[in-house]
C-alpha cells in the first residue's frame, strides 16, 4: 500500500534534483566555457588575465573589509565626554580660570562624529567600487554592502544640520556680530557632495574627494573651539537659539519618519525588501548622532535648561534615543505590521523616532512660552 506513495515522493525529489542540477549547470556554464578557452591560451594572454583577476579579488576583499568592519561604533559614546562635570555653559568664563572660557560640546561632538565617519572608518559612499555598483546596479538596491554607507549618511545628516545652526546662530551674537569664519568654512565643507571621488563627470575633471573635504571641516570646528577656549570667539546660548536647534532637528526626524512610513506601508517583502536595510540604518545613524548632540546641547545650554526646568524632560528624551539604539537586528525585515513570521523593523524604528520627535517638540513648546 505504501509503494505508490513512496514512488510519488521519489518522483518529486528526483524532479527537484534535476531542477537544481540544471540551475547549477546554467550558473557554472560561463565559468566552464571560460576555463576551456583559457587553458588553450599562451602565457602572454594568461598573465594579464591572472593579474586582472588578482586585482579584482584584492579590491573586492578590501571593499568587503571596509564596508563590513565598523570601527569606533559605540552607542554609549557620550559617556567618554563626561559632560556632567561641566559647571558653566559654552562661551562662559571658567570659574577657576579667569582668562579661559568653556568650549562648545556641540562643536566637539560634530567634529568627533565626522572623525568617526572619515578617519576611523572609510567613507563608503564615495569609494570607487561602491559608486560602480553591483554589475551596474546601485548597491542601495541590493542587500549587500550598503548598511555602513547608509549609517554614515544618517550621521552626516545630523552633523550637517548642526553645522548650519553653529554658523548661522550659535557661533555669533545675532544682530551684533558677523558669522564666525571657521564655522562658516566648516558648514560649507560638510555640505559637500557625499559621493565625490578623485575624478567626476558632472562636471568633468579632477575634484576633491568627500573624505578630504570633511576632514577639513573637522579642523575648522576644532579651531573654533580653540578660539572659544581663549575667549576669542562667542557662543550664544539664548533660549531662542536652543528652540530653533530643536525645531530643525525635529523637522529632520519628521522627514525620516515619513520615509520609513511610506516604505513600510508600500512594501511588505519581509526579509526580501532590498531597500529596507538602508532605510533602517540611515534612521539609526541619525539617532546615533542625535544621542551625542543632545548630550552636548544639554552641556552647552545648561543654564537655559535649568532655568526653564527642562532637566527631566531632556533626560527622558535622551533615554528614548538610547532605547532606539538598542534595536540592532542582524537582518532587517520589512514585513506587514500584523505579520506573524517576518517582523517589521521599519515600523519599530519609525515608532521610536516619533517618540523622540514628540519629546523634542514638547521641549520646544516649553521654551516658546
Amino acid at each position: 500500500m505504501l509503494d505508490p506513495i513512496i514512488a510519488f515522493f521519489q518522483r518529486i525529489f528526483s524532479a527537484i534534483g534535476r531542477g537544481v542540477g540544471l540551475v547549477v549547470a546554467w550558473l557554472l556554464w560561463p565559468f566552464l566555457a571560460a576555463h576551456g578557452w583559457y587553458k588553450d591560451r599562451n602565457w602572454l594572454i594568461k598573465g594579464p588575465i591572472i593579474l586582472v583577476l588578482a586585482v579584482l579579488v584584492a579590491s573586492y576583499g578590501w571593499f568587503f573589509w571596509r564596508t563590513q568592519i565598523w570601527y569606533g561604533f559605540d552607542t554609549q559614546m557620550v559617556e567618554k565626554y563626561d559632560f556632567a562635570k561641566r559647571t558653566v555653559a559654552a562661551g562662559e568664563k571658567l570659574p577657576d580660570q579667569p582668562n579661559a572660557c568653556q568650549n562648545s560640546a556641540i562643536a566637539t561632538v560634530a567634529a568627533d562624529l565626522t572623525d568617526l565617519n572619515v578617519n576611523q572608518n572609510a567613507w563608503v559612499s564615495s569609494t570607487l567600487l561602491y559608486k560602480l555598483g553591483f554589475f551596474g546596479i546601485d548597491w542601495d538596491n541590493t542587500p549587500f554592502f550598503d548598511n555602513k554607507a547608509s549609517f554614515q549618511r544618517g550621521v552626516n545628516q545630523v552633523v550637517r544640520r548642526v553645522a548650519i545652526e553653529l554658523a548661522d546662530n550659535l557661533g555669533r551674537v545675532r544682530g551684533t556680530s558677523g558669522i564666525n569664519s571657521d564655522l562658516q568654512e566648516a558648514r560649507g565643507r560638510i555640505q559637500y557632495d557625499e559621493e565625490a571621488w578623485y575624478f567626476g563627470i558632472h562636471p568633468l575633471g579632477f575634484r576633491s574627494t568627500t573624505p578630504a573635504t570633511y576632514r577639513s571641516a573637522i579642523r575648522y570646528w576644532r579651531q573654533f573651539n580653540a578660539d572659544l577656549q581663549q575667549c576669542k570667539s562667542v557662543f550664544d546660548t539664548r533660549a531662542d537659539n536652543l528652540m530653533q536647534l530643536l525645531d530643525r532637528a525635529a523637522s529632520d526626524l519628521g522627514n525620516t519618519s515619513d520615509i520609513l512610513r511610506r516604505r513600510s506601508e508600500d512594501y511588505n517583502a519581509g526579509w526580501f525588501d532590498t531597500r529596507a536595510d538602508d532605510r533602517f540604518w540611515f534612521a539609526y545613524g541619525q539617532l546615533y548622532a542625535l544621542r551625542a548632540i543632545l548630550a552636548a546641547t544639554h552641556a552647552d545650554f545648561q543654564d537655559v535648561i535649568r532655568e526653564r526646568n527642562l532637566q527631566s524632560l531632556w533626560m527622558q528624551t535622551e533615554e528614548q534615543v538610547e532605547a532606539a539604539l538598542r534595536v540592532q537586528p542582524a537582518i532587517i525585515s520589512n514585513g506587514a505590521e500584523d505579520g506573524w513570521i517576518m517582523p517589521t523593523h521599519l515600523a519599530t524604528m519609525g515608532f521610536y523616532i516619533l517618540r523622540v520627535r514628540s519629546n523634542m517638540v514638547e521641549l520646544r513648546t516649553v521654551l516658546d512660552r
